[in-house]
């Protein structure tokens, strides 16, 4: 009966709850705006043109390291691109040339949603990680700055500056103990806990009971399908923040529309524009996440989702105008059914 009362909770949470309904329900009425904005730039692929440097600008099939490449030293996590193949010694010298310390970050060069990326502490974990993903993938040194940010920005192309339009900070998925419950009562007392019981079972131990107030992280990874809460944080933009990422993002070629993974000391050190370590830079296909806020109302994400649309159409004509071609309709298919 508990387990019953269990999962019916779960239910009624992700019902009332839109940030846990599926993405092809949410964005169905994207879509369409999508097709509208397809039918007036007379391309299923304008978006191409919005990062000119980004292969189907950054909507999919992109490379996160070649993006990671031309972004400057001073503000990136390090970086190494294991190619398919690459034999387990390679990898491990590969490291070790490089002075890459453990805990290390393995993921895709392309990918999305979190999928595969996963925090490595040892040797042994790596040597899992090569065996089970046969895959382009990129080991990241792990920053372990104390605040997660994704930063939405964009610039027109006949703009002298851009525009920071979302901040999302991240609050990594855990549990407080209260000393009598086992980790995985507590985890079935938090709703947005409870959605990955099954996937985190198999990683960690639930049967332990953590001490009084002793706070446990679950995952360290910050992504929303991985239970990260995205927190609204809008209200640190500024024209200094303006500023520092306008500076940041006029270096990067042929950036003009995304959002920015980071890690930084404080907000203070964000906006004097150091102790910044860029994770990723997401093209065409992210989302200003500030929308996933717990609570915020599914009418004023539309509100966000709709403009931000309209802006990379707007981006996209003003750089095809300007002699960047829209990728061709068959190269497009192929990319996407590739992916």
């Amino acid at each position: 009966m508990n387990q019953l009362r269990f999962k019916t909770s779960l239910f009624l949470e992700k019902l009332f709850n839109w940030e846990y309904w599926p993405f092809e329900l949410v964005y169905f009425p994207v879509f369409i705006y999508y097709l509208w904005l397809s039918l007036k730039a007379r391309s299923l692929f304008y978006f191409s043109a919005s990062n000119p440097s980004i292969l189907t600008g950054g909507m999919s099939g992109e490379s996160k390291g070649k993006i990671l490449e031309v972004i400057p030293d001073d503000y990136k996590a390090f970086t190494l691109f294991i190619p398919k193949g690459t034999s387990i010694e390679d990898l491990i010298n590969n490291i070790t040339v490089n002075k890459l310390t453990y805990p290390v970050i393995a993921k895709p060069d392309v990918g999305e949603r979190g999928k595969l990326v996963e925090k490595i502490k040892d040797q042994e974990e790596l040597k899992a990680y090569h065996q089970k993903n046969n895959i382009d993938f990129l080991i990241q040194e792990y920053i372990d700055y104390e605040i997660e940010l994704g930063i939405f920005y964009y610039r027109f192309p006949d703009s002298e500056s851009g525009i920071v339009s979302s901040v999302t900070k991240k609050g990594f998925l855990h549990v407080q103990g209260d000393g009598k419950s086992t980790l995985l009562e507590l985890m079935k007392a938090l709703p947005r806990a409870g959605f990955q019981i099954e996937r985190l079972s198999k990683k960690i131990d639930t049967s332990i009971v953590p001490l009084k107030d002793e706070t446990l992280l679950l995952e360290p990874i910050g992504n929303h399908c991985r239970g990260t809460t995205f927190l609204n944080e809008n209200s640190i933009i500024d024209k200094q923040l303006n500023l520092t990422i306008d500076n940041i993002s006029k270096k990067i070629p042929g950036f003009y529309y995304g959002r920015y993974d980071l890690r930084c000391k404080s907000i203070e050190d964000l906006k004097e524009g150091r102790n910044i370590k860029i994770l990723e830079l997401n093209g065409a296909g992210a989302e200003p996440s500030h929308i996933y806020h717990p609570g915020a109302s599914i009418i004023e994400a539309y509100k966000v989702l709709f403009t931000h649309w309209k802006i990379m159409y707007q981006i996209s004509i003003q750089n095809n105008k300007n002699g960047t071609p829209f990728l061709k309709f068959k190269e497009g298919k192929e990319i996407f059914l590739r992916n």
